[in-house]
């Protein structure tokens, strides 16, 4: 049997993790014919002109920098009406908020309607009647007609006659 003395190279490659697999692989592809290289390789090769590449690379950058911003422009269009949403949403639950904390003498059911009024003292109180029960001269101010909805919000009614 004809052994012959282990090579450097082996141990080297060994270490770094190549097998003799990939060096192939990588010789096969340093030796590629010329017409597949990305770049000339030959004199006889067409001329290799630097300028067009920068002007492609500047118009690639020109266009990515439009669409970046077109995109950044619709998210910040999307951001400015979420916060708008958000501030309706805020001013409306203190509204209701405020609507709730009126003084009422009675259980308030959802689906049923009810009128606010306010006294001189400037406090706010639920009541059942409407203006026009009381002929058209309630003994305090008038704020409005509200239906209770199942979800315990508020519905302003703004038709006199769906309040009575």
């Amino acid at each position: 049997m004809n052994q012959h003395p282990p090579d450097p190279a082996d141990a080297v490659n060994a270490q770094m993790g190549n097998t003799a697999e990939d060096l192939t692989a990588n010789l096969m592809t340093a030796t590629q014919p010329a017409h597949s290289s990305t770049y000339p390789v030959s004199r006889l090769a067409p001329a290799f002109h630097a300028p067009d590449l920068t002007e492609q690379v500047g118009r690639v950058e020109a266009m990515l920098s439009a669409r970046t911003s077109a995109k950044l422009g619709l998210i910040a269009d999307q951001i400015r009406h979420l916060q708008d949403s958000a501030r309706a949403i805020l001013k409306q639950a203190e509204d209701e908020q405020n609507l709730h904390q009126a003084d009422c003498g009675f259980e308030r059911k959802p689906g049923h309607i009810y009128h606010l009024y306010c006294k001189q003292d400037g406090s706010r109180f639920w009541s059942m009647l409407s203006p026009a029960d009381w002929r058209g001269q309630p003994p305090h101010a008038f704020t409005g007609s509200y239906r209770l909805e199942g979800d315990y919000s508020w519905t302003r009614l703004t038709d006199p006659a769906a309040a009575t």
